[in-house]
């Protein structure tokens, strides 16, 4: 139970708990001076509680805004620390075995934060790399299955960041694979 339910029920009981003490007083009092000061009471009572309950739910709100932000600054990172490692390998035309190592460490930092999509979808690169690694050359045919793996991989990070639509998803996997065709 999140803590914010927790606190709206502890201010609702003393809120009640409250309004009947006060009640009883306010029916035991017999001067209108009495009464009105109780009801003062019982105002600021009940103002208390809902400002609480509401600064409360703010803060939860803002806590949480701040996690995805996190969240997706770090994912962005990564996506793009591996679109640069990509680039590097393809631009110096070999992978040896420091590039495999680094390779492995970024995976094992994009598998704490990707979506199930992006992972398979990765898998899918990474089976590409170590088939194009065997003889540490990058030919240009291999440089363009790289880069159209990188592509498809490309258009799963965009929906892991930006985008939830799955309609316009399938249609922008299929512009980027066009793109990275017409290269």
């Amino acid at each position: 139970m999140p803590n914010s339910v927790k606190y709206l029920i502890v201010a609702i009981i003393t809120f009640i708990i409250g309004y009947l003490y006060l009640r009883t007083a306010y029916h035991a009092s017999t001067d209108g001076y009495e009464q009105e000061v109780v009801l003062i009471v019982l105002g600021t009572i009940a103002t208390m509680a809902v400002t609480a309950s509401l600064i409360n739910k703010q803060s939860e709100v803002e806590l949480q805004k701040e996690q995805r932000v996190k969240i997706f600054d770090l994912k962005s990172d990564l996506y793009l620390d591996l679109i640069n490692f990509i680039e590097k390998i393809i631009t110096k035309g070999t992978i040896d075995d420091q590039d495999m190592v680094s390779l492995e460490f970024l995976t094992h930092k994009i598998s704490i934060i990707a979506s199930p999509e992006v992972l398979k979808e990765y898998s899918h690169l990474i089976e590409t790399i170590k088939k194009v690694s065997l003889d540490h050359k990058i030919t240009p045919l291999e440089s363009d299955e790289l880069s159209l793996q990188l592509a498809k991989l490309c258009g799963k990070i965009r929906y892991d960041l930006i985008l939830k639509d799955t309609k316009a998803k399938e249609e922008i996997e299929s512009l980027i694979e066009n793109n990275i065709h017409k290269l």
